[in-house]
């Protein structure tokens, strides 16, 4: 274990730091916030600073128990400073992400020295995944940081002694678990713990966990994460059954959240998050296996990343509720893993890096075809003509970086000057990173913020903004306003909105039929009306409905009952 020098790990931090600025802070602000997650995760903070509650979240006033507050206490806060825009609210991802590549590099540095943590906090923000949630308002880059400090605070309490410095890593243990817990629910601890637990039981580390501070880590524990969640049930009648039997129990369990996958969901997600560092990952992995049972001892360190990483990947595979970004956590395990076999092998045996370097060059050249074939036969992909055209130049340039990265990388590998190829290697991806987020304003599926705009210049005291069959996300964060709901036919009426939640927003006006939206349209109130375009085209085709076409974007209209 290699004890970090102040001088070196400042200069390492300093440039760990401008690397992630670039990657994570490059145009953050330049895209609206999309609709439903992003703008979600920006609306329900703007209603806490608008109503001063910030026990109960809301969307659209009605209360939303789907999470806990950590991540919209911290985006409210953001902007109460920096004001309602994309780039308040994403800087909150993007600042996890940062302390996220940091800890990964003093966690690997401390048990593998310095050059293991360089490569380590450079494999983790550069992996594809990693780098993308860097940059999306989503709660899950702030509990995949948080459970790492926990597992990253244990491991190293795990090689002190009793004293000052055991204590406060293992206090870091317990407040990230907390914090964690605020952050996305019982998951903050249960799964962090059954990491350490399995750990503790597979390599019979039981010898090395005392002291572990129990009684006071206990305490500090309750004290950042049960006060919210006394007072959410105190304010909230049906909010524990929603909190701890849904959306802990039932959405694992059941379908009942409707994102089902098949038990290999992650292995693509996984394989391909971790690019461009792909190629090097079952080298770290092997080496890590390479002993057996035998070796367990020396290498039990290495094995904490691979339980780490393995529990994560069963646990969300196990269960019925399956997206992209649930595999997060694992992903600083694994850059620990392949950081630590990086630093080992270009000291040791440089040409074993040759097999991940092709790796990378085949992928680059896959994806250069792929783009290639995507925008120049659309329809199967993307099957909106005009979008395709849009992302033609952007298709043929990130080709050319990827097939060009892909050529370079090979040439270096063949001569044999692994460090030549390595660079390449990491232009490439950071050359592709950049085209991508140039890209995004067409990559993005628009939304309603110019609708939002234009009901913002002309609304009225005393005017109404009614979302048609669906709550429209972003137009209420860019709009700043509550909208009233038709429902429609389907199993979730009213969209995301909650109502069986919030007896009082069931009991308001807000949220109405068809028959009395059409007896609400002829009234005397003037009504603001956003609904997609394919959803509205029968309504607009009927002789009785009387309309003004104020705007419409790609997707989206904006009508009113009035000129």
């Amino acid at each position: 274990m290699s004890a970090p020098t102040q001088p070196s790990a400042r200069r390492d931090l300093f440039l760990l730091g401008l690397l992630c600025l670039g990657l994570f802070g490059l145009r953050l602000g330049s895209t609206a916030l999309p609709n439903p997650d992003e703008s979600r995760y920006a609306e329900i903070p703007r209603e806490m600073l608008a109503t001063g509650d910030w026990v109960t979240p809301r969307l659209d006033g009605v209360n939303y128990f789907e999470k806990p507050p950590l991540v919209y206490w911290a985006v409210a806060v953001s902007q109460s400073v920096f004001g309602f825009n994309e780039w308040a609210a994403r800087a909150v991802p993007a600042l996890f992400a940062l302390g996220g590549v940091l800890l990964t590099y003093g966690t690997a540095r401390r048990l593998y020295g310095r050059n293991a943590g360089l490569a380590a906090g450079i494999v983790l923000a550069t992996t594809l995944l990693y780098f993308a949630l860097a940059r999306i308002l989503l709660l899950d880059m702030a509990v995949s940081v948080l459970m790492s400090a926990a597992l990253c605070c244990f491991i190293l309490a795990m090689q002190e002694p009793a004293g000052g410095r055991r204590r406060w890593l293992f206090y870091g243990v317990y407040a990230s678990m907390a914090l964690a817990t605020l952050t996305k629910g019982l998951i903050g601890f249960l799964v962090t713990g059954a990491v350490m637990f399995l750990w503790l039981l597979v390599f019979n580390q039981w010898r090395r966990l005392r002291p572990l501070y129990l009684p006071t880590g206990a305490l500090l524990f309750l004290a950042l994460a049960a006060p919210w969640h006394v007072l959410a049930a105190l304010h909230n009648e049906t909010w524990a059954h929603r909190y701890f039997v849904y959306e802990h129990w039932e959405r694992f369990t059941s379908p009942a959240a409707s994102r089902p996958g098949p038990w290999w969901y992650f292995i693509p997600i996984v394989l391909a998050g971790v690019f461009p560092w792909s190629g090097f990952l079952w080298s770290a992995l092997r080496e890590t296996w390479r002993g057996g049972w035998a070796a367990r001892e020396e290498k039990a360190n290495a094995w904490f990343f691979v339980i780490w990483a393995a529990f994560i990947f069963l646990f969300f595979s196990s269960s019925h509720s399956k997206l992209p970004p649930y595999i997060l956590p694992l992903f600083p395990a694994l850059a620990v893993l392949i950081g630590a076999w990086l630093a080992r092998t270009w000291t040791d045996d440089p040409p074993r890096l040759r097999p991940g370097l092709v790796a990378f060059a085949v992928i680059c050249l896959l994806l250069g075809a792929g783009m290639l074939v995507v925008v120049l036969h659309p329809g199967h992909i993307i099957r909106d003509p005009e979008r395709a055209l849009a992302l033609r130049p952007y298709a043929f340039v990130l080709a050319a970086i990827t097939l060009v990265g892909s050529a370079g990388t090979l040439w270096s590998a063949w001569r044999q000057r692994p460090a030549v190829a390595l660079r390449v290697m990491l232009g490439t991806a950071g050359l592709f990173y950049g085209t991508l987020v140039l890209a995004m304003p067409e990559i993005q599926r628009r939304g309603t913020v110019e609708l939002a705009r234009i009901v913002n210049a002309r609304i009225k005291p005393g005017d109404r903004v009614v979302h048609y069959h669906e709550y429209f996300h972003d137009f209420g964060y860019y709009s700043g306003r509550l909208a009233d709901i038709v429902a429609n036919q389907g199993p979730t009426p009213y969209g995301e909105l909650e109502l069986e939640e919030d007896a009082a927003a069931r009991a308001s006006d807000r949220f109405m039929s068809e028959a009395e939206f059409r007896r609400r349209w002829t009234g005397p109130v003037r009504l603001w009306f956003v609904a997609e375009k394919e959803v509205v085209t029968e309504l607009m085709a009927d002789p009785a409905f009387r309309y003004y076409l104020l705007g419409e974007t790609r997707n989206h209209y904006l009508l009113s009952n009035q000129p």
